[in-house]
């Protein structure tokens, strides 16, 4: 960890190398009125809207929609297998029912899932203090159990340990895209008739959590948590389902599922605040995480440090090194697909319009773990052998 001292409050930055858009966001985080204590930047941190990708930021008072996220709720799910190892043909026709039986991309249901698998609402459903989930409750439930697209995944893993692993990487679709938008558009209204005037340029308009907007803001920001988990619940059975008629021998741990884009209320530094987690995993003592790599590089589970200094957190994943256009201009595919059939992996990259998910898009995991030693600890290193993405 390095810090920062030059802003109103403290920046603690576990990485060496930072460019300067991301610098100057979290420079305008640490500047923010409502921020406590200091601001934490993860190793795997990139540039976002408003907040940077791996950024924790707490605050006293008040929420920040874009500090959040657009994905709320995004986070990954795995599940150790009891199988030690599977054939490259069994793995291929595994991979062909996944694409066959899991919409991917911008792909949802032909028919509604039950509205039984969608996640129980804690208040009742009105156009007053839900309006968003009031008017897109029924959409989602044809878009429950759909992968999505980006850096959203569904890998088959060796690990260690000598288990199969399956792993997703999911959001809350578009129902949280929904919320995002709804509600950082108020925030931006509530920016221009009252509250403290902070430059529209750092995109941190907020609202005041005790408003109507901000309490309905994080009722509805924690259903779609609610709703990202049971979206990769809903897909982790159906790969489930797929191995265990590859194998009728086959069974499954207990999953884990991490969420890495949201808000909590929790207590820091002798204050109660609402900790942003924007790309960033928490990381309690002793509780289980996940950081995944590239498709062409380990992921990992790890156990937390409960490390105060980062707001109990740590990266969510690798972290772009490289902006999607970027990626696209830069990275040779010949070069790509050949590191990746090198490593043995039934990967996504077909065309030059995917290699903004490279491998070589990405930070290295490996220096990336190294960075946060005193936030996680590595229990299982996880080695991909096949990938499916939107």
């Amino acid at each position: 960890m390095r810090i920062i001292t030059t802003e109103r409050i403290p920046i603690k930055l576990w990485l060496d190398n930072i460019d300067r858009e991301t610098l100057q966001q979290v420079k305008n985080l640490a500047n923010f009125p409502f921020t406590h204590h200091h601001i934490a930047l993860m190793p795997d941190a990139h540039v976002g809207y408003g907040m940077p990708i791996g950024g924790v930021a707490a605050t006293i008072g008040v929420v920040i929609p874009n500090a959040v996220g657009v994905d709320i709720g995004c986070g990954v799910r795995a599940v150790r297998t009891s199988l030690t190892s599977i054939e490259p043909s069994e793995l291929k026709k595994i991979v062909a029912r996944i694409r066959e039986t899991i919409p991917l991309g911008f792909n949802h249901h032909k028919k509604p899932r039950p509205a039984k698998l969608m996640p129980d609402l804690s208040t009742a459903i009105s156009e007053s203090s839900l309006p968003v989930i009031a008017r897109e409750f029924e959409k989602g439930r044809y878009q429950l159990g759909t992968l999505g697209g980006g850096n959203h995944f569904i890998e088959i893993q060796m690990g260690n340990d000598g288990h199969i692993w399956l792993m997703i990487h999911s959001g809350s679709r578009n129902i949280g895209y929904r919320i995002a938008g709804y509600y950082n558009q108020l925030a931006k209204d509530f920016h221009k008739s009252g509250g403290l005037k902070i430059d529209p340029k750092w995109q941190l308009d907020y609202l005041p959590i005790c408003s109507t907007n901000g309490s309905n803001y994080f009722t509805e920001m924690e259903y779609c948590v609610r709703f990202a988990a049971a979206n990769r619940k809903e897909m982790m059975s159906r790969v489930c389902a797929i191995i265990a008629d590859t194998d009728p021998t086959a069974t499954f741990a207990p999953a884990v599922d991490i969420a890495h884009n949201y808000a909590s209320k929790e207590h820091h530094f002798g204050e109660d605040v609402i900790v942003h987690r924007k790309g960033a995993t928490k990381a309690v003592k002793d509780g289980i995480g996940i950081i995944p790599g590239s498709q062409g590089s380990n992921s990992f589970i790890v156990k937390g440090l409960g490390a105060p200094e980062s707001f109990m957190s740590c990266s969510h994943g690798a972290g772009r090194k490289l902006g999607r256009k970027q990626a696209r201009r830069q990275l040779n595919l010949a070069r790509e697909i050949e590191f990746l059939k090198k490593r043995g992996v039934i990967h996504a990259i077909r065309h030059k319009k995917d290699l903004d998910e490279a491998a070589g898009a990405y930070k290295d995991v490996h220096e990336v773990l190294e960075n946060q030693q005193d936030l996680v600890e590595k229990t299982v290193t996880l080695s991909p052998l096949a990938v499916v993405k939107g």
